[in-house]
């Protein structure tokens, strides 16, 4: 498969206090904050993460990683993992910034993959398409596709990835 990345690899965790696990992050190891934004109940759910709207918080390292710290914005009620990514303690997944999401949620299901999110992409915002599926070992992995990746990453030379 030719999953043409388009940016560094992320990463995502999912936290119950967002508050206290940025402020780690931040203020403990170094990270820069880059964006917080909300993403509203009804992509959240196609994005199979939640039934509700979540925040999502974006920090970087010094040399360009990033991390997303995800969490649901009413906590679930009970503790036991659910079917949505945000109701299982300690999730993370990796996140793959790619150039052509269609061409690469094509030839996953071509793979025999089965996706979380239904076999077609979701816009979580305007310009922002995500898939999520699971690896063979049940790992979750993200694939995600910008419009204008320029404006996702600025800080990156153009052409490099």
């Amino acid at each position: 498969m030719s999953l043409e990345m388009a940016v560094p690899l992320e990463v995502g965790l999912a936290c119950r206090d967002l508050t206290k696990l940025r402020a780690f992050y931040e203020t403990t190891l170094g990270f820069t904050f880059i964006s917080e934004f909300v993403v509203p109940a009804d992509k959240a759910r196609a994005a199979g993460l939640c039934p509700e709207a979540y925040t999502v918080v974006r920090l970087q390292t010094s040399h360009g990683e990033r991390i997303k710290l995800l969490a649901r914005n009413t906590p679930p009620a009970a503790e036991v993992p659910g079917t949505w990514i945000l109701d299982r303690p300690n999730a993370n997944y990796l996140t793959f910034i790619i150039k052509d999401i269609d061409a690469a949620i094509a030839e996953l299901l071509d793979a025999g993959i089965e996706f979380m999110t239904g076999e077609q992409r979701v816009e979580v915002r305007p310009g922002v398409f995500l898939a999520f599926c699971r690896d063979p070992e049940g790992n979750v992995l993200e694939l995600v596709q910008y419009e204008d990746i320029g404006q996702y990453r600025p800080d990156l030379i153009k052409g490099a990835f």
